[in-house]
């Protein structure tokens, strides 16, 4: 018999293409390991994974939540709060005790749509953002946003015409998961010279070319706040949308994993896209995605998160049921942590001065560290970037001269990968290049991460290599 070949496999193996883990992030893990060796002779001393929002990961330290963990901790081993007495707050062990009522042991199964219990406390937490009710039964716990999304994407490919709007620069995500499932991306572009603001137009302009294209939209992505742009949408444009979608039948994905990543929350709050449809009276499908891996929570290895479907039949909700529960059920340890994420420890409970003061400390360091390196970066030439209001990253643009764009052609890199690669080698910063995200043709850019501690040495790392980039190959002939 002769060895299985990659002609054999399912086709969409090979039209994938996840740049958050891509070409860079494989050859940071390999320079990290060559860092092992006492003689690596290597130009710096660490590598630091600027490529993807992942806060507690070794070299970045986001402390975790305590609440957070304390709780985990006794779901895992109940008896610890006989062994160490004093040791957990008594919100921690009430908090646990209640889960484990509901629950039992965390290495059962739970039910395939999210513990009941837990699902009942994410509509109050809707509802308590939003002022109008949620329904637990559309509420359905996930591993992580992208599962749901990954799910809801096929659900929506009916037929090879079938086609999703996303945002360009987008989160590579949504063509990853189009590509597996076969159906068409279709982009419409945000506007880099309005702050990444999502214009309404440039939305029907893609519907209309998709249609002429005898492509069927059958749904539109928005994140909100933006990724990579971390831009945040206005309550006047999200009406916009909500009409369009209204108008022209398609279901609306709203991508919500940074809404509690604000930066200016007084000038720059964020409103969620259930609120828009409740207020409207609306009868647009909708579903809403969130997650604990972002936030200030950043337990991206817990896997956990759910999406709510508004105005979606009981003939639908049933068939989506069907298809989770091939699945058994969502991570424990992640269902915990939606828990935690939307019911910290209410004030004047033991656990809410800590809390409180861990969560404004990751609030405050994000905003301090977005707000350095957008101002420092846009101080070097031929660079310009957008000061985003939420989310973890920045998107700089980088102006590359002929010289440098014909250095990436030899390489049979893109212009900006061919960057992104260079900065890798010379400093051991990972970042993923604008190619990976999407951009207008004849524009670069790169996704960095505001997560990185000792901000002055890593901004100046980012400096002296751009400039050293500029005096190699020259300014570009127009900026």
């Amino acid at each position: 018999m002769p060895p299985l070949s990659t002609d054999d496999i399912n086709p969409t193996f090979h039209t994938v293409q996840y740049a958050v883990r891509g070409e860079l992030a494989i050859k940071a893990e390999a320079l990290r390991d060559e860092l092992k060796r006492p003689d690596h002779g290597l130009p710096f001393d660490k590598v630091i994974s600027s490529n993807i929002g992942n806060p507690q990961q070794k070299g970045l330290d986001q402390p975790p939540i305590t609440f957070t963990r304390q709780v985990a901790a006794l779901m895992e081993w109940p008896e610890l709060a006989t062994l160490a007495p004093g040791v957990f707050p008594e919100d921690v062990v009430e908090r646990v005790r209640e889960l484990r009522e509901e629950i039992g042991s965390i290495g059962a199964y739970s039910h395939s749509q999210g513990v009941p219990f837990i699902r009942k406390s994410v509509a109050k937490f809707i509802e308590a953002r939003d002022g109008y009710p949620a329904d637990p039964d559309h509420i359905f716990l996930t591993g992580g946003a992208s599962a749901g999304v990954s799910l809801l994407i096929s659900m929506l490919i009916s037929s090879p015409t079938s086609g999703i709007l996303i945002p360009i620069p987008q989160y590579p995500l949504y063509t990853a998961t189009l590509a597996q499932h076969k159906g068409h991306a279709i982009p419409y572009h945000l506007d880099e010279t309005r702050s990444w603001s999502t214009p309404v137009a440039s939305i029907e302009e893609a519907i209309v070319d998709a249609k002429k294209d005898g492509i069927v939209p059958k749904g539109l992505v928005v994140i909100n706040p933006g990724n990579p742009t971390g831009a945040l949408l206005d309550e006047e444009t999200q009406e916009e949308i909500v009409k369009l979608c209204e108008k022209n039948n398609i279901v609306l994905l709203a991508d919500e994993v940074y809404q509690d990543n604000l930066h200016l929350r007084n000038t720059h709050p964020f409103t969620s896209f259930k609120k828009i449809v409740s207020a409207r009276k609306s009868t647009v499908p909708l579903v809403s995605f969130h997650s604990i891996s972002k936030g200030v929570s950043g337990e991206c290895g817990r896997r956990g998160g759910y999406f709510e479907l508004t105005n979606f039949s009981p003939e639908l909700i049933a068939l989506l049921y069907k298809m989770v529960s091939v699945n058994l059920c969502p991570p424990l340890s992640g269902q915990i942590g939606v828990d935690t994420m939307v019911r910290p420890p209410a004030p004047g409970s033991a656990s809410h001065p800590q809390w409180k003061k861990e969560t404004e400390t990751v609030h405050s360091a994000l905003a301090s560290r977005t707000s350095i390196m957008a101002s420092r970066l846009n101080a070097l030439p031929g660079v310009s970037v957008v000061a985003s209001p939420g989310a973890l990253y920045l998107y700089p643009r980088i102006h590359l001269s002929y010289a440098a764009i014909k250095a990436a052609e030899e390489a049979g890199k893109a212009p900006d990968a061919f960057y992104a690669l260079a900065l890798l080698d010379q400093t051991g910063i990972c970042v993923v290049p604008g190619s990976g995200f999407g951009q207008k043709e004849g524009e670069w850019h790169y996704r960095l991460t505001c997560l990185c501690p000792g901000v002055d040495e890593y901004v100046g790392k980012l400096e002296k290599f751009h400039l050293d980039w500029v005096k190699k190959y020259g300014m570009a002939e127009k900026q």
